[in-house]
């Protein structure tokens, strides 16, 4: 068989994952048509049908979803300088200075962490590195954007000595560079959405910062058919989306592949940027507490209009306070949705997710990533940091996502993450918040762990075929987790 085929029989496979437990032990076959699976049976009970997919006993899950992704900045990421490995600011610039000039005459960088550098961002610094040539840096976290002084003139802008934007205007570079040719931008996300589905991705949530209807529709009628997607509305294009009727789950192109998602607001800033809105101060300022990006009435305002027009909605919020409001927004409103990142969440909030059905859509890699900043920049804050098991234990349904390219979009990285708090040969941080391997699987399937996909007659046949059992795999095994094939609605999008 081929990548494209569809199959008819998968042949001798062991099913693990959300709802194996309701089916025989051993290998099974599983029978699909019309893209569903229509029958399950022990190995050779049944006549194979159709072209045959054989297993030879690896392990059948529901395909996975990344709840979070930045589309097109993340397939832009193979054009850019990867600074993720760079120690200071010193040491930015000068990767910067060597940079290759891109076909519009920018050198972009990305990934930089900038929170524990020994030495602080200067544009001075930056613009002996880079000279004349419009040089940007974006931060991991993408709150922060680091521009020499003749990007600032390309963009008709000026910062402060510094040369740092920060939330709203840093989105606004970060939107400008990404507002790539679409054939370019477009054939990148293709190339992207195949390394997914070779991870035994099978659809993701688009959080892009534009009008994704277009881009969405474009891409289906240029063929694209690797992933399904769902895709998020900004603040600033919701006027646009309610005069043309857009509602959540709504149908985009043909084929079913991609629907309306959720109205993101984005209420705070990041730890990364030390700008996440929290109840106690950052270190060195007793008076900074981070920023509400969008204050509560505005908030309520938008969450109102989007659900009376038929919108879930899609509440970043990282600090503390951040996540209180957003909260309180879903209780006034009686929105649906979910909190998107909740890195910081006070005690009392951890029950409200479950209460409110609000999901928790959260990036477990972070947590790995930010373990040390959270223990020096959040050292004092007495909220729960990264809170994975205590909003399990509450009922809470947590979605996984990478937050890509924050974090590479990779479910195994973010199963591994969530299960053993660590990588890198460290010891587990804050084990007590670790989870179960089959919350982290069933968390990174399309329903989350509260309603997660399974493996059923009736169900859609989104699939991959492991080599190995994601529910005993140690940390290196699930992280190197070697799927060896795909299949979204019965047709294989990967074949090893």
């Amino acid at each position: 068989m081929n990548v494209g085929d569809s199959v008819g029989t998968i042949v001798g496979a062991r099913v693990s994952g959300p709802g194996s437990e309701l089916l025989p032990e051993g290998l099974l076959d599983v029978v699909i048509a019309d893209g569903r699976i229509v029958d399950i049976a022990p190995t050779r009970a049944l006549r194979p049908v159709g072209d045959v997919l054989r297993a030879d006993g690896g392990w059948l899950i529901p395909g996975l979803w990344d709840h979070h992704v930045h589309t097109v900045q993340w397939a832009l990421v193979a054009q850019r300088e990867d600074l993720g490995s760079v120690g200071s600011a010193a040491g930015a610039a000068r990767v910067m200075g060597g940079a290759p000039v891109l076909a519009d005459g920018r050198r972009i960088g990305t990934g930089f962490r900038d929170a524990l550098w020994p030495d602080a961002a200067d544009l001075e610094l930056l613009d002996a590195a880079t000279g004349g040539i419009p040089t940007y840096l974006i931060n991991a976290d993408v709150h922060s954007v680091w521009l020499n002084s003749a990007a600032q003139h390309r963009e008709g802008l000026q910062t402060g000595p510094d040369g740092m934007l920060r939330e709203a205007p840093a989105f606004e570079i970060s939107r400008r560079l990404n507002a790539a040719d679409p054939i370019i931008a477009d054939g990148l996300v293709a190339d992207a959405a195949r390394a997914a589905a070779r991870r035994g991705v099978v659809g993701l949530v688009d959080l892009d910062m534009a009008w994704n209807v277009e881009s969405w529709a474009r891409r289906l009628a240029g063929g694209f058919d690797t992933l399904r997607a769902e895709f998020g509305i900004y603040p600033d294009l919701l006027d646009r989306a309610l005069a043309e009727g857009l509602r959540t789950g709504d149908a985009v192109g043909e084929g079913g592949l991609v629907t309306v998602g959720s109205l993101k607001v984005i209420t705070d800033g990041s730890l990364g940027t030390r700008t996440a809105a929290c109840s106690h101060p950052y270190p060195g300022d007793g008076h900074d507490h981070g920023m509400l990006t969008v204050p509560p009435a505005e908030l309520l305002e938008l969450m109102t209009r989007a659900t009376a027009g038929g919108l879930s909605c899609a509440i970043h919020a990282i600090g503390d306070v951040a996540n209180s409001h957003a909260l309180e927004a879903f209780a006034s409103t009686g929105a649906t949705g979910t909190i998107e990142h909740a890195q910081l969440v006070a005690h009392a909030d951890i029950p409200r997710f479950a209460r409110l059905g609000v999901g928790a859509s959260v990036q477990p890699e972070h947590a790995v990533d930010d373990r040390d900043l959270t223990d020096t920049i959040w050292a004092d804050q007495t909220a729960l940091a990264y809170p994975l098991r205590a909003l399990a234990d509450s009922g809470a349904n947590l979605l996984f996502g990478s937050d890509a390219p924050v974090s590479p979009l990779d479910p195994w990285a973010a199963m591994a993450a969530a299960v053993f708090r660590t990588r890198d040969g460290r010891p587990a941080w804050r084990p007590e918040q670790a989870l179960d391997a089959a919350t982290a699987l069933a968390a990174s399937t399309r329903g989350g762990s509260a309603d997660p996909a399974v493996i059923a007659p009736g169900v859609v046949a989104d699939l991959a075929l492991c080599a190995a059992d994601p529910l005993t795999a140690d940390e290196p095994a699930m992280r190197g987790m070697e799927v060896t094939a795909t299949l979204l609605g019965g047709r294989l999008t990967h074949l090893a």
